[in-house]
């Protein structure tokens, strides 16, 4: 499923046009991002919850040449499922 099947899935469950399933799930996004971005959890309760860690910088490997680099530090995203979506997939 992509972008285009999630707002045609929206505008025929919630009964609304495209366009407007294409803003709702935009300002939606846009919402996560920015509470991502200041470093606060996002949690819809039963669906999941979005959280930032930060990975430590660390040495690794270049696979062609078998160099040692350094990986910088760097903020990842992680997304737990809630206990309903779990359940649904099982």
């Amino acid at each position: 499923m992509n972008k285009s099947d999630l707002i045609d899935g929206m505008a025929e469950n919630a009964g609304i046009t495209k366009a407007a399933a294409k803003k709702a799930l935009d300002s939606l996004l846009i919402d996560i991002e920015g509470a991502l971005q200041k470093g606060k959890r996002v949690s819809l309760v039963g669906f999941g919850s979005w959280s930032v860690s930060k990975r430590a910088s660390r040495e690794g490997r270049n696979p062609q040449t078998g160099e040692t680099i350094k990986i910088k530090a760097k903020n990842v995203v992680k997304f737990k499922a809630g206990s309903d979506l779990s359940n649904a997939v099982n």
